[in-house]
């Protein structure tokens, strides 16, 4: 165990660099007042030594330090993102590059430790496989060109999601050159078979994310040992965990949570109500949901956030975004080091001409939550306000 010394010696050098590079600043409470001159001297009798320092650097990581420097975390969720494709006609790609798709909620998504969407389609400039089509003029295959990413890079994403069922739109080159492309800026992802989760740390803290759909070459919702076995593991080696899933019924027919497994097209969508309890259970802290293409409730389980779907969010061109399916949330949750929900914030959004996100002034997307929750919910103790606060009533 690293002594007290060596930990008061590395917070002195560490944390005013630390406070400068953290989107949230720690909150100082009666409890954990910030030392003094004199007790320094008290608890610090002789100055720390260089070779006492960096091992306190070395291990940071595990013993957790950031703990004394952060006691929020804020992480964001967003749906579905598809930014434009160029098949099959570039006619599908918005102007300007696409570099103005996310002007109206980049300072949105920038103001959270970890920001997070589910990415739609490929991110390839050309070639490929395309899956087959009886007619290429109405088949929604999605290919991104890859300048793209630095949209999302600059919006302010972190990580993303990549089960669903377009990330195997155009075959394995599809998906080896988004896993390439994701990797050349550093936007974490899961969710391929080849790739089922990821471990990364931000800030001090150490994130695990794993995504789930019911799809080919993506992890399976529906592989209960696999995701538990995904879950525990991330759970031993992480401070919080997030987990996605693509699951649940399409469309404005399909805006409640059932409860049971659900189809669409033949396909068995899952029982997105069990799964996302579930993976809390084996020990997730955040529950993303997305593939609905419309807004659904919200839950809270043992203290755990959960969404079971945001949405169309960014959908250029080729997205039906009548009714329902043309707004969504942004949510911003916040929970404490260890993943406990303490609050959280709905910031509407809808999908104005052929898919831009712009901050919604009618705030339709809130009370379309409040709504399905009062519906979904009733026996939850959860309150979203007007502005799209949200409160855990049975909260400690």
């Amino acid at each position: 165990m690293v002594s007290t010394v060596a930990r008061y010696a590395l917070a002195v050098l560490v944390i005013p660099f630390l406070f400068h590079a953290c989107k949230v600043a720690k909150r100082t409470t009666s409890q954990d007042p910030k030392p003094t001159v004199d007790s320094v001297a008290v608890v610090l009798p002789e100055p720390p030594t260089i070779d006492s320092v960096a091992l306190v650097v070395q291990d940071s990581v595990e013993i957790g330090i950031h703990r004394l420097l952060k006691d929020t975390v804020a992480i964001i969720g967003v749906g579905d993102i598809m930014m434009g494709t160029n098949y099959p006609s570039e006619d599908y790609l918005p102007p300007a590059g696409g570099k103005h798709l996310f002007d109206s909620v980049s300072a949105v998504l920038q103001n959270a430790d970890i920001t997070f969407g589910n990415l739609e389609g490929v991110i390839l400039d050309s070639g490929g496989q395309p899956k087959s089509c009886r007619n290429p003029k109405t088949c929604y295959l999605f290919r991104t060109p890859n300048s793209y990413i630095a949209h999302l890079v600059n919006a302010g994403f972190d990580v993303v999601s990549v089960a669903n069922n377009h990330a195997g739109d155009f075959g394995d080159e599809g998906r080896a050159s988004t896993a390439h492309v994701l990797d050349s800026v550093a936007i974490e992802f899961a969710g391929f078979d080849s790739k089922p989760y990821a471990i990364f740390l931000k800030e001090g803290m150490k994130y695990g994310f794993a995504a789930f759909a019911p799809n080919n070459g993506t992890i399976s919702i529906h592989d209960q040992n696999q995701a538990r076995e995904i879950i525990q593991h991330l759970d031993s080696v992480a401070d919080i965990v997030i987990v996605s899933f693509h699951g649940g019924a399409e469309g404005g027919k399909y805006q409640n949570v059932t409860r049971k497994n659900e189809f669409f097209y033949g396909e068995d969508r899952g029982n997105v109500y069990q799964f996302a309890h579930n993976v809390i259970d084996w020990g997730a802290d955040i529950v993303f949901g997305h593939g609905p293409h419309v807004t659904r409730a919200i839950d809270i389980y043992k203290n755990r956030f959960i969404t079971y779907s945001l949405g169309n969010f960014c959908t250029y061109a080729r997205f039906n975004l009548r009714g329902p399916n043309g707004i969504a949330p942004i949510i911003k949750v916040l929970t404490t080091s260890s993943g406990e929900f303490i609050s959280g914030v709905i910031t509407p959004v809808v999908l104005a001409g052929r898919g831009v996100p712009w901050i919604d002034s009618k705030k339709r997307a809130i009370s379309k939550i409040q709504e399905l929750n009062a519906e979904d919910f009733p026996e939850l103790k959860i309150n979203i306000d007007a502005n799209g606060i949200i409160t855990y009533l049975q909260n400690p």
